[in-house]
């Protein structure tokens, strides 16, 4: 999709964590961030939809639209979806995104640990640190089975 947008306009745009949604005057989206996309993609909506078909969606997902103006001149509207919950440490990224790859590979350890690029004793670490067993199972769950 080309960018109506300077490149300084897209680096801002980009800085939002919460997702934005460019139309315009046409309710053609313009632009949107990486929040935006993946809001987009996990709500099986299509990009090139127009603003109206799009708006009960993005609603739903707590959207609220803005009107983009210069000076007293409207040139399209913007909505803006709210930061989606979910691992915000370095950490907890970390172990959903190993548990992703475990997953993925049927928690074959030594394909899982090739994928993301480190020993499988490095694997068999960070599981031990995010309590994870081999077949999926949290300590956690060993303690509340074992209560």
């Amino acid at each position: 999709m080309p960018s109506v947008f300077s490149p300084l306009a897209k680096a801002l745009l980009d800085s939002f964590n919460e997702g934005v949604i460019v139309f315009g005057q046409d309710g053609k989206i313009v632009y949107f961030n990486v929040p935006a996309r993946h809001a987009l993609d996990e709500a099986g909506l299509d990009r090139t939809s127009e603003k109206d078909d799009l708006l009960p969606e993005l609603a739903g997902l707590g959207g609220r639209l803005s009107p983009l103006k210069v000076g007293n001149l409207e040139i399209g509207e913007a909505i803006f979806l709210p930061k989606r919950e979910g691992p915000t440490t370095l950490a907890e990224r970390e172990k959903e995104a190993i548990v992703r790859s475990l997953e993925s590979h049927n928690w074959r350890l030594a394909e899982t640990a090739k994928t993301l690029g480190i020993s499988r004793t490095t694997l068999w670490r960070r599981l031990r640190a995010y309590g994870l067993h081999r077949d999926g199972r949290s300590a956690r769950w060993d303690e509340q089975a074992a209560s």
